[in-house]
């Protein structure tokens, strides 16, 4: 298809998807209580059918793949770019990141580069893969959350059969969805019983999952919160030194430089947002390197009191290890100034566990939102 044929379909189709969610979400409020198992056979129906379609909503399936084809051939990502690679993997890459190297973090290179020796020199093939192997994440992710919510019929609607997220995560075959998984993960151990085993354990999985995307240090602070709340100083020191320990072993293989495309990246401003508009207004007034810099002290200061407000909406009793990297994830995709709709994941794999009817319809409006400003129809930004 055409970009506007593609763009328009996409958003179409985005907007009847939130409908259809809200829709579902305000039945449930309203005494509708099917069986969870059927709701989880239809999402997986639709999730097998995006998983065997053309990538779209953005192209960062093609990145991925360009990613671990540069790995597979043993170069390096985070020096190598995909237009350096060449051939067919970098005419798939949209045109901003075709000269930049990976923002990944060492884990997710290493599931992209799995997916390239699967493909070989036919990009096709590894996308193919990476869209399977994120299906298989999401479908873990939605029967984990069954098995854990206290409603299971909220947990699938809010995951195993959400119509937007299907679109969002599966039909863009994001990594989010593997970070989602280890999120339900930490939750699922830390919920548990204690003892230091299962406290380094956590550490490792919230390492583990920062060595995907770094942003999922996000629910280390959930632990770490209850932890400290607590008094639990030494299985809050666990903790964290299980998670840096396993950061240091990940990055360790590649070396610091690995860090460096994640720095410059953590400036950039996406467009259109209203940080966007900040930032020109300010670059008139006092500069653009000053305006820049205003940017990144402030958006962390409107996140926090973003996740302030939310939480006052959430239920009494609610597990701090689940409300607070919840309220900091939702918040977090509002405020930061680089923010797409797939960075929801983790924020609704924890809503599905307890949020309230408002809160989750508040979620599903910011997704669809950010999922219409930034649709690319899947082809190049």
């Amino acid at each position: 298809m055409s970009g506007t044929v593609s763009e328009v379909a996409v958003a179409v189709a985005t907007v009847l998807s939130c409908l259809g969610t809200l829709g579902l979400l305000h039945a449930h409020s309203r005494g509708w209580s099917p069986d969870p198992r059927t709701l989880f056979r239809a999402g997986a129906l639709a999730v097998l059918l995006f998983a065997n379609l053309t990538p779209v909503g953005s192209s960062d399936t093609a990145s991925y793949a360009a990613y671990g084809r540069i790995a597979a051939l043993g170069g390096d990502p985070y020096v190598t770019t995909p237009a350096q690679l060449g051939g067919a993997y970098a005419h798939l890459v949209g045109d901003a990141w075709r000269n930049s190297p990976s923002v990944y973090g060492p884990v997710a290179t290493w599931w992209q580069a799995a997916a390239a020796f699967v493909g070989g020199n036919q990009p096709w093939l590894t996308i193919w893969v990476l869209m399977l192997a994120n299906a298989a994440a999401f479908l873990a992710a939605g029967f984990l959350l069954m098995r854990m919510a206290d409603d299971p019929v909220r947990a699938a609607l809010l995951w195993g059969a959400n119509p937007l997220l299907i679109g969002v995560l599966v039909g863009g075959g994001h990594l989010d969805t593997v970070v989602a998984v280890l999120a339900v993960c930490v939750v699922a151990l830390a919920r548990g019983a204690t003892g230091r085993r299962r406290d380094l354990t956590v550490g490792g999985l919230v390492g583990l999952a920062c060595g995907i995307k770094i942003s999922a240090a996000l629910l280390g602070v959930g632990v770490l919160w209850l932890l400290l709340r607590r008094g639990d100083w030494r299985r809050a020191a666990d903790v964290v030194g299980a998670a840096a320990l396993m950061l240091a072993v990940l990055y360790g293989i590649y070396g610091l430089h690995a860090l460096d495309p994640l720095t410059k990246a953590s400036h950039m401003v996406s467009r259109p947002s209203f940080w966007a508009v900040f930032e020109d207004f300010a670059a008139a007034v006092i500069g653009s390197g000053a305006a820049a810099a205003s940017v990144s002290v402030l958006w962390p200061v409107l996140m926090l009191g973003l996740a302030l407000v939310l939480h006052r909406h959430v239920p009494t009793g609610a597990p701090a290890v689940v409300t607070v990297p919840f309220v900091l994830s939702f918040a977090w995709i509002i405020a930061a100034p680089w923010s797409m709709p797939w960075y929801a994941a983790v924020a609704c794999a924890l809503a599905a566990l307890f949020c309230p009817v408002r809160l989750s319809r508040l979620l599903m409006v910011a997704t669809a939102g950010l999922a219409l400003v930034h649709n690319s129809g899947g082809h190049g930004w």
